[in-house]
């Protein structure tokens, strides 16, 4: 089923249950997840306040929920803990299971190891 312009227009929500814009023309004071995160703010438990809906051909429409800019809270900052614990998660990432080394990169899912554990008659060894 495919979507137009003019239905994806229902800015009091009588029709989808909730006010949706088209993509690109939602009214100022609202913003996406990513707008309100390179703003420094979160949702903050607030309801989803609106929509904008971007129709596709032969596919279901894109759909961006949009929250109010003054309900937004602050990003709560990192502490301590928390970094201990992601630097943590990106060394066991970085670790390689069978030779125990730090391979500088996060070892591929694909290959479960690193890269010369994964193909060691490929190494040069000159």
């Amino acid at each position: 089923m495919s979507m137009t312009w003019g239905k994806c227009y229902d800015p009091n929500g009588a029709r989808l249950g909730i006010p949706t814009w088209p993509w690109r023309c939602a009214p100022d004071g609202f913003a996406t997840r990513r707008q309100l995160r390179a703003r420094g703010l979160r949702p903050g438990g607030q309801p989803i306040a609106g929509q904008i809906l971007r129709p596709r051909y032969r596919r279901g429409p894109l759909v961006a929920y949009l929250y109010r800019l003054d309900k937004a809270k602050p990003v709560r900052p990192m502490t301590p803990a928390k970094r201990r614990a992601l630097a943590c998660a990106m060394r066991a990432r970085r670790t390689c299971p069978q030779c125990h080394l730090d391979a500088g990169y996060v070892i591929p899912s694909s290959l479960g190891v690193c890269v010369p554990c994964a193909y060691p008659d490929d190494q040069n060894t000159e």
